[in-house]
């Protein structure tokens, strides 16, 4: 075989050896959080223990499942996932797949808009901090990074309320829009359950800009957070990039610091950033519990939480695995990513 078919081979080989991996982490994290899960005991005792008699607790564990062996149960759950069942919520008798459904849509949405604003701060703030290096520039960067990164999310919630919207009244205090918007874009057909979209659907310019009102103190609160980390990893990188040879080499030919930097440098440096980008981008999309919480944005994460309260753990189950499989996949997509950046990750 010639060195180029090898070369032409290396990415379809690379990807599906990748790709092979992600079934069997899927499997064994539905493993774990199926045993972590029954691990914390009977959920119909954990629930209603306490409330009704013995007769009734048994009477509703049946109906459950939960009385047969453990084994079982294990089979019977993996059969149910094969099928997109995730079973039915305890409390509310709701179908885990329309919590997703419903209650993603609106993670997804602060998701996307918080990772926008981590990359309109984390990058060009890199590229300047690795420009300026050990100059004032540098210095307040690196010093605002770890601070977007270090502050509890909960706490610049908060503090972003009281100034905002309490002190200036610039801003509304949580929510994803108030309620007479909720109510007319509820009526849009197709419903996309994301609230942006359906307001521009619906087609009135209040009922948008109210919806965007809603999202900005979220989402920044958010990307704050995330674009700290790509901050400090986007200027470590660039830096330690500079300092190879080839860019040695196009300092001796002569060019300037700012094409070394926009042109040589940047691309390898962003290899390692990718992949980090790309976990944080699962993360978010997993629920950002916090964030949610503090803003009673009634995304995935805010769900669990409520679920974890009343020791629903059906939709504790459903939830987190769900979360984990959307990590194992986008960790299986940023491969993907980083083999087209940087060819030399083929042949590893």
């Amino acid at each position: 075989m010639s060195s180029t078919t090898a070369r032409a081979g290396s990415l379809p080989r690379y990807l599906l050896t990748r790709l092979a991996l992600v079934i069997p982490m899927i499997w064994i994290l539905i493993t774990l959080v199926f045993f972590l899960m029954r691990g914390i005991g009977d959920p119909i005792e954990a629930m209603l223990g306490g409330r009704l008699p013995a007769d009734q607790l048994a009477e509703r564990r049946h109906a459950a499942g939960f009385d047969r062996p453990i084994l079982i149960q294990y089979g019977d759950y993996l059969w149910q996932l094969l099928h997109g069942n995730l079973g039915t919520t305890l409390t509310d008798n709701r179908p885990v797949s329309d919590v997703l459904k419903v209650n993603g849509a609106a993670t997804l949405e602060l998701a996307f808009w918080a990772f926008l604003i981590a990359l309109a701060i984390g990058i060009p703030l890199g590229r300047i901090a690795a420009r300026h290096r050990d100059r004032i520039p540098d210095v307040f960067l690196r010093v605002s990074g770890v601070l977007f990164y270090a502050a509890p999310v909960f706490f610049v919630g908060l503090l972003g309320k009281l100034v905002f919207s309490v002190w200036l009244d610039w801003l509304p205090v949580s929510g994803r829009a108030n309620p007479r918007t909720i109510l007319a874009i509820s009526h849009v057909s197709p419903k996309t359950n994301i609230y942006l979209i359906d307001a521009i659907l619906y087609g009135d310019p209040k009922y948008i800009w109210d919806v965007i009102w809603h999202t900005i103190m979220p989402a920044v609160t958010l990307g704050l957070l995330v674009g700290g980390i790509f901050l400090r990893l986007v200027r470590t990188n660039l830096l330690q990039t500079m300092k190879d040879d080839y860019v040695e080499a196009a300092r001796a030919r002569g060019i300037n610091e700012g094409r070394i930097n926009r042109k040589h440098a940047f691309r390898n440096a962003m290899v390692p950033v990718v992949t980090v980008m790309g976990l944080q981008a699962a993360l978010l999309l997993g629920g950002a519990i916090l964030t949610e919480e503090t803003f009673e944005w009634q995304g995935l994460g805010y769900m669990l939480a409520q679920y974890l309260t009343k020791r629903d753990f059906v939709a504790v189950q459903g939830i987190v695995t769900v979360m984990a499989m959307i990590v194992v996949v986008a960790s299986f997509l940023i491969d993907i990513i980083t083999a087209l950046i940087d060819p030399r990750v083929r042949y590893r």
